[in-house]
């Protein structure tokens, strides 16, 4: 079961990676564009796709540990 804040951050990664997927069809569907004498160019794709990637490993990341956080402990010691 996650906890109130995890669920929040999976709720939030979820809708970001959503605007992500939008992104990118977008720029699939025209990189770059002219009105008049103006042009735009969208995001960068490679970045677009590094984003998506990312967003998918924390959701991912969430979704198997069930919101646990791991913490190890070690202990110096001078041989």
């Amino acid at each position: 079961m996650l906890s109130q804040t995890k669920r929040e951050r999976l709720e939030r990664y979820e809708r970001r990676l959503e605007m992500y997927y939008r992104a990118e069809e977008a720029v699939l569907l025209n990189q770059e564009y002219r009105m008049g004498t103006k042009s735009l160019k969208r995001a960068d794709l490679s970045t677009i796709r590094a984003a998506i990637k990312e967003l998918e490993s924390q959701i991912e990341i969430l979704k198997e540990s069930g919101g646990k956080n791991k913490a190890f402990r070690f202990i110096p010691r001078d041989i």
